[in-house]
């Protein structure tokens, strides 16, 4: 049996489809947030967050967690509904699902 697996990437913001979306995080009041952009929603975020970066001090550098690759994001959602998961066609995979996947790999 062969098994074709098709990755559509979403801006979150938009909802549009894009090839070239790509996950972005930044933090908030200690709170760390992911989101995927296309590069337009990229700018306006951007744009947005522009002054308010502009008249901050940085306190350090965050280290960033590994991102997981289009296909392992696949992978962990045809697991996570093998084990009975219920997980969505698109957006993130929540993170406790991702915690269970890698502790069952």
């Amino acid at each position: 049996m062969a098994q074709k697996i098709v990755t559509i990437y979403t801006d979150d913001l938009t909802g549009e489809e894009s090839s070239e979306a790509a996950t972005h995080t930044f933090s908030l009041d200690g709170v760390s947030y992911e989101i995927d952009l296309g590069p337009d929603s990229y700018e306006q975020m951007l744009e947005a967050f522009g002054p308010f970066i502009k008249a901050s001090r940085k306190t350090g550098r965050v280290r960033k967690a590994r991102k997981a690759a289009a296909s392992d994001t696949a992978a962990i959602r045809a697991w996570a509904k093998e084990q009975g998961y219920q997980v969505n066609e698109r957006g993130r995979v929540p993170a406790d699902i991702r915690e269970a996947y890698q502790k069952a790999h």
